[in-house]
Protein backbone atom coordinates (compact mmCIF):
# COMPACT_ATOMS: atom_id res chain seq x y z
CA UNK A 1 0.00 0.00 0.00
CA UNK A 2 1.31 3.40 -1.03
CA UNK A 3 1.78 5.20 2.13
CA UNK A 4 0.53 8.76 2.34
CA UNK A 5 0.93 12.10 4.21
CA UNK A 6 -0.28 12.46 7.40
CA UNK A 7 -2.58 15.56 8.43
CA UNK A 8 -3.31 16.67 12.55
CA UNK A 9 -6.75 16.75 13.23
CA UNK A 10 -7.72 17.59 16.67
CA UNK A 11 -4.65 16.59 18.47
CA UNK A 12 -4.45 13.06 16.74
CA UNK A 13 -2.38 12.55 13.57
CA UNK A 14 -4.11 10.14 10.90
CA UNK A 15 -3.64 9.02 6.94
CA UNK A 16 -4.56 11.99 5.03
CA UNK A 17 -7.35 9.77 3.31
CA UNK A 18 -8.81 9.27 6.94
CA UNK A 19 -9.43 12.08 8.12
CA UNK A 20 -13.04 12.60 9.53
CA UNK A 21 -14.87 15.29 10.64
CA UNK A 22 -18.53 15.10 11.94
CA UNK A 23 -21.72 16.08 9.41
CA UNK A 24 -22.87 17.94 12.49
CA UNK A 25 -20.39 20.30 12.65
CA UNK A 26 -20.69 23.84 11.26
CA UNK A 27 -18.04 24.00 8.75
CA UNK A 28 -20.18 21.43 7.16
CA UNK A 29 -23.67 22.76 7.42
CA UNK A 30 -22.62 26.12 7.47
CA UNK A 31 -19.02 26.93 6.02
CA UNK A 32 -18.95 28.30 8.92
CA UNK A 33 -14.87 28.19 9.30
CA UNK A 34 -11.79 30.07 8.17
CA UNK A 35 -8.94 28.68 6.63
CA UNK A 36 -5.58 29.92 4.79
CA UNK A 37 -3.33 27.51 2.26
CA UNK A 38 0.51 27.94 2.40
CA UNK A 39 2.76 25.84 0.28
CA UNK A 40 6.29 24.32 1.14
CA UNK A 41 9.49 24.66 -1.38
CA UNK A 42 11.92 21.51 -1.19
CA UNK A 43 10.20 21.22 2.09
CA UNK A 44 10.33 25.04 3.69
CA UNK A 45 7.41 26.49 4.48
CA UNK A 46 7.34 29.91 2.26
CA UNK A 47 6.28 32.91 3.99
CA UNK A 48 4.83 31.33 7.24
CA UNK A 49 4.73 34.89 8.57
CA UNK A 50 2.65 36.35 6.26
CA UNK A 51 -0.07 33.54 5.87
CA UNK A 52 -0.78 33.48 9.73
CA UNK A 53 -1.60 37.22 9.95
CA UNK A 54 -3.80 36.80 7.56
CA UNK A 55 -5.24 33.95 9.23
CA UNK A 56 -5.15 35.87 12.34
CA UNK A 57 -7.59 38.62 11.00
CA UNK A 58 -10.10 35.72 9.24
CA UNK A 59 -10.64 34.34 13.08
CA UNK A 60 -11.23 37.76 14.46
CA UNK A 61 -13.60 38.75 11.36
CA UNK A 62 -15.84 35.86 11.84
CA UNK A 63 -14.90 35.55 15.77
CA UNK A 64 -14.49 32.39 15.65
CA UNK A 65 -11.88 31.38 19.03
CA UNK A 66 -9.90 28.66 18.07
CA UNK A 67 -8.78 28.35 22.15
CA UNK A 68 -4.88 28.16 20.84
CA UNK A 69 -2.83 31.20 19.71
CA UNK A 70 -1.82 32.24 16.05
CA UNK A 71 1.87 31.29 17.25
CA UNK A 72 0.80 27.79 18.43
CA UNK A 73 -0.99 27.14 15.25
CA UNK A 74 2.11 28.34 13.25
CA UNK A 75 4.12 26.05 15.30
CA UNK A 76 2.01 22.96 14.53
CA UNK A 77 2.60 23.93 11.04
CA UNK A 78 5.56 23.64 11.47
CA UNK A 79 5.50 20.46 13.52
CA UNK A 80 2.94 18.55 10.80
CA UNK A 81 5.99 19.63 8.05
CA UNK A 82 8.63 18.06 9.95
CA UNK A 83 6.38 14.85 10.57
CA UNK A 84 5.66 14.47 6.75
CA UNK A 85 9.23 14.98 5.65
CA UNK A 86 10.54 11.96 5.35
CA UNK A 87 7.42 10.87 2.85
CA UNK A 88 7.91 14.40 1.08
CA UNK A 89 12.01 14.01 0.31
CA UNK A 90 10.96 10.08 -0.86
CA UNK A 91 8.67 11.14 -3.48
CA UNK A 92 10.87 14.43 -4.47
CA UNK A 93 8.00 16.54 -4.43
CA UNK A 94 6.01 19.67 -2.26
CA UNK A 95 2.88 20.17 -1.14
CA UNK A 96 0.00 22.99 0.12
CA UNK A 97 -0.98 22.74 3.86
CA UNK A 98 -4.05 24.55 5.24
CA UNK A 99 -4.72 25.00 8.69
CA UNK A 100 -8.79 25.17 8.57
CA UNK A 101 -10.35 25.90 12.22
CA UNK A 102 -14.54 25.97 12.43
CA UNK A 103 -16.77 26.91 15.09
CA UNK A 104 -17.86 23.25 16.28
CA UNK A 105 -20.96 21.57 16.74
CA UNK A 106 -24.68 23.45 16.74
CA UNK A 107 -26.88 24.74 14.35
CA UNK A 108 -27.64 28.16 15.87
CA UNK A 109 -24.94 29.94 17.60
CA UNK A 110 -26.58 29.77 20.77
CA UNK A 111 -26.10 26.14 20.90
CA UNK A 112 -22.00 25.70 19.81
CA UNK A 113 -20.45 23.78 21.47
CA UNK A 114 -17.71 26.09 22.15
CA UNK A 115 -15.32 23.05 20.71
CA UNK A 116 -13.55 24.31 17.54
CA UNK A 117 -12.38 21.47 15.08
CA UNK A 118 -8.75 22.33 14.27
CA UNK A 119 -7.02 20.95 11.60
CA UNK A 120 -3.74 20.78 9.67
CA UNK A 121 -4.44 19.01 6.49
CA UNK A 122 -2.10 18.77 3.38
CA UNK A 123 -2.51 18.98 -0.72
CA UNK A 124 0.13 17.81 -3.08
CA UNK A 125 -0.10 19.94 -5.30
CA UNK A 126 -0.92 19.00 -9.31
CA UNK A 127 2.33 20.00 -10.86
CA UNK A 128 1.68 18.11 -14.37
CA UNK A 129 -1.78 20.43 -14.41
CA UNK A 130 -0.18 23.57 -14.13
CA UNK A 131 3.32 22.35 -16.28
CA UNK A 132 1.10 22.78 -19.01
CA UNK A 133 0.41 26.37 -18.44
CA UNK A 134 3.85 27.24 -18.10
CA UNK A 135 4.40 25.82 -21.68
CA UNK A 136 1.21 27.11 -23.21
CA UNK A 137 -0.49 29.93 -20.95
CA UNK A 138 -3.49 29.27 -19.09
CA UNK A 139 -6.94 30.26 -20.25
CA UNK A 140 -9.53 32.53 -18.82
CA UNK A 141 -13.36 33.16 -19.25
CA UNK A 142 -14.97 36.03 -17.40
CA UNK A 143 -17.91 34.44 -15.60
CA UNK A 144 -21.64 35.59 -14.88
CA UNK A 145 -20.98 34.88 -11.30
CA UNK A 146 -19.61 37.57 -9.08
CA UNK A 147 -17.66 37.96 -6.88
CA UNK A 148 -18.76 38.80 -3.12
CA UNK A 149 -19.03 42.31 -2.55
CA UNK A 150 -17.42 43.69 1.37
CA UNK A 151 -21.49 44.77 2.09
CA UNK A 152 -21.76 40.41 1.91
CA UNK A 153 -19.23 38.72 3.00
CA UNK A 154 -15.90 40.60 2.47
CA UNK A 155 -13.64 38.79 0.14
CA UNK A 156 -10.70 39.51 2.40
CA UNK A 157 -11.47 36.52 4.44
CA UNK A 158 -10.36 33.16 3.46
CA UNK A 159 -13.71 31.04 3.84
CA UNK A 160 -15.41 28.28 2.40
CA UNK A 161 -18.48 29.46 1.23
CA UNK A 162 -17.70 28.69 -1.89
CA UNK A 163 -20.64 28.09 -4.30
CA UNK A 164 -20.33 31.13 -6.23
CA UNK A 165 -16.27 29.80 -7.02
CA UNK A 166 -18.22 26.67 -8.40
CA UNK A 167 -20.81 28.39 -10.08
CA UNK A 168 -18.61 30.69 -12.08
CA UNK A 169 -15.96 27.45 -12.54
CA UNK A 170 -18.89 25.79 -14.59
CA UNK A 171 -19.71 28.91 -16.62
CA UNK A 172 -16.02 29.44 -17.75
CA UNK A 173 -15.68 25.30 -18.14
CA UNK A 174 -18.93 25.68 -20.57
CA UNK A 175 -17.17 27.89 -22.85
CA UNK A 176 -13.31 26.72 -22.65
CA UNK A 177 -12.66 23.74 -20.74
CA UNK A 178 -9.30 24.40 -20.17
CA UNK A 179 -10.08 28.02 -18.59
CA UNK A 180 -10.14 29.04 -15.63
CA UNK A 181 -12.97 31.78 -14.34
CA UNK A 182 -12.36 35.68 -13.64
CA UNK A 183 -14.99 36.80 -11.35
CA UNK A 184 -16.18 40.60 -11.86
CA UNK A 185 -17.33 42.49 -8.31
CA UNK A 186 -20.73 44.16 -8.42
CA UNK A 187 -19.88 46.86 -10.10
CA UNK A 188 -18.10 45.21 -13.74
CA UNK A 189 -14.58 45.50 -12.27
CA UNK A 190 -11.76 42.37 -12.48
CA UNK A 191 -12.04 41.31 -8.93
CA UNK A 192 -10.26 37.68 -9.12
CA UNK A 193 -10.10 33.93 -10.03
CA UNK A 194 -11.59 30.84 -8.31
CA UNK A 195 -8.28 30.75 -5.73
CA UNK A 196 -5.73 33.27 -7.71
CA UNK A 197 -5.67 36.32 -8.16
CA UNK A 198 -5.18 38.32 -11.48
CA UNK A 199 -2.40 41.22 -12.74
CA UNK A 200 -2.15 42.71 -16.06
CA UNK A 201 1.28 44.32 -17.87
CA UNK A 202 0.65 47.26 -20.10
CA UNK A 203 3.37 49.61 -21.33
CA UNK A 204 5.76 48.20 -18.74
CA UNK A 205 3.34 48.83 -15.94
CA UNK A 206 1.98 46.45 -13.75
CA UNK A 207 -1.48 46.80 -12.62
CA UNK A 208 -3.76 44.74 -10.35
CA UNK A 209 -7.52 44.86 -8.94
CA UNK A 210 -7.64 47.24 -5.78
CA UNK A 211 -8.05 45.15 -2.66
CA UNK A 212 -11.66 45.74 -2.04
CA UNK A 213 -13.08 42.98 -3.41
CA UNK A 214 -10.42 40.50 -3.55
CA UNK A 215 -8.72 38.14 -1.76
CA UNK A 216 -5.38 39.98 -0.38
CA UNK A 217 -3.25 37.55 -1.94
CA UNK A 218 0.16 36.46 -0.23
CA UNK A 219 1.50 35.50 -3.70
CA UNK A 220 -0.20 38.80 -4.92
CA UNK A 221 1.99 40.75 -2.44
CA UNK A 222 5.00 38.48 -3.48
CA UNK A 223 4.92 39.47 -6.36
CA UNK A 224 4.42 43.34 -5.99
CA UNK A 225 7.35 43.33 -3.89
CA UNK A 226 9.25 41.54 -6.32
CA UNK A 227 8.27 44.18 -9.25
CA UNK A 228 8.83 47.19 -7.11
CA UNK A 229 12.63 45.62 -6.36
CA UNK A 230 13.11 45.00 -9.83
CA UNK A 231 12.06 49.08 -10.56
CA UNK A 232 8.52 48.10 -12.28
CA UNK A 233 6.20 50.37 -11.66
CA UNK A 234 3.23 48.77 -9.54
CA UNK A 235 -0.38 50.48 -9.62
CA UNK A 236 -3.32 48.98 -7.93
CA UNK A 237 -6.47 50.52 -9.55
CA UNK A 238 -10.30 48.79 -10.65
CA UNK A 239 -9.55 47.27 -13.93
CA UNK A 240 -12.12 46.09 -16.35
CA UNK A 241 -12.36 43.42 -19.48
CA UNK A 242 -11.74 45.77 -21.82
CA UNK A 243 -8.12 46.35 -19.89
CA UNK A 244 -7.44 42.05 -20.16
CA UNK A 245 -8.34 42.26 -23.55
CA UNK A 246 -5.92 44.77 -24.36
CA UNK A 247 -2.74 44.25 -21.85
CA UNK A 248 0.36 42.78 -23.08
CA UNK A 249 0.70 40.36 -20.89
CA UNK A 250 -1.72 39.14 -18.22
CA UNK A 251 -0.96 36.08 -15.29
CA UNK A 252 -2.44 34.21 -12.16
CA UNK A 253 -0.88 34.00 -9.02
CA UNK A 254 -1.79 31.80 -6.16
CA UNK A 255 -0.01 29.62 -3.65
CA UNK A 256 -0.06 26.41 -5.07
CA UNK A 257 1.52 27.80 -8.90
CA UNK A 258 2.91 30.94 -7.70
CA UNK A 259 2.47 32.44 -11.28
CA UNK A 260 0.86 31.43 -14.43
CA UNK A 261 0.89 33.57 -17.78
CA UNK A 262 -2.45 33.96 -19.54
CA UNK A 263 -1.93 33.29 -23.17
CA UNK A 264 -6.34 33.63 -23.82
CA UNK A 265 -9.37 35.65 -22.14
CA UNK A 266 -12.35 34.51 -23.68
CA UNK A 267 -10.90 32.81 -26.76
CA UNK A 268 -9.15 36.17 -27.22
CA UNK A 269 -5.45 35.35 -27.47
CA UNK A 270 -3.70 37.87 -25.40
CA UNK A 271 -0.14 36.96 -26.08
CA UNK A 272 2.76 34.38 -27.94
CA UNK A 273 5.20 34.89 -25.59
CA UNK A 274 4.71 32.85 -22.92
CA UNK A 275 5.98 33.79 -20.71
CA UNK A 276 6.37 37.90 -21.40
CA UNK A 277 9.14 39.81 -20.46
CA UNK A 278 7.54 41.30 -17.64
CA UNK A 279 6.58 38.15 -15.71
CA UNK A 280 9.63 36.33 -17.01
CA UNK A 281 11.68 38.97 -14.93
CA UNK A 282 9.34 38.46 -12.00
CA UNK A 283 9.32 35.02 -12.25
CA UNK A 284 13.03 35.00 -12.11
CA UNK A 285 13.74 37.41 -9.48
CA UNK A 286 10.93 35.47 -7.37
CA UNK A 287 12.40 32.13 -8.02
CA UNK A 288 15.95 33.44 -6.83
CA UNK A 289 14.53 35.11 -3.73
CA UNK A 290 12.95 31.82 -2.79
CA UNK A 291 16.30 29.45 -3.76
CA UNK A 292 14.20 27.40 -6.26
CA UNK A 293 12.90 27.93 -9.38
CA UNK A 294 9.48 28.26 -9.24
CA UNK A 295 8.97 26.77 -13.83
CA UNK A 296 11.74 24.29 -13.49
CA UNK A 297 10.13 22.33 -10.33
CA UNK A 298 6.68 22.53 -11.88
CA UNK A 299 8.13 21.38 -15.58
CA UNK A 300 10.42 18.47 -13.52
CA UNK A 301 7.84 17.10 -11.10
CA UNK A 302 4.88 17.69 -13.68
CA UNK A 303 7.28 15.48 -16.40
CA UNK A 304 7.71 12.62 -13.68
CA UNK A 305 3.66 12.89 -12.92
CA UNK A 306 3.43 11.71 -16.81
CA UNK A 307 6.58 9.07 -16.85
Amino acid sequence: MMREYEIWLNGEYYPRSEARISMLDRGFKLSDLVYDTLRTFDGRVYRLDDHMDRFERSLNYVRINPGISINEIADLILEVVERNEPLRSEKGDDYMISPIITRGVGYRLKDVDNKPSISVFIDPIDFNFYSLMHSDGAHGVISKARSFSSQQLDPKVKHFSRLSYVMADIEATDVDPKAFPIMLDMEGNISESVGSNIMIVKDGVLKTPKDTAILQGVSRKAVIETAINLGIEVIEEDLQPYDLYTSDEAFFTSTPFCLIPISKIDKRKITDQIPGPITAQILAAWSESIGLDIVDQTMKLGNKTNS
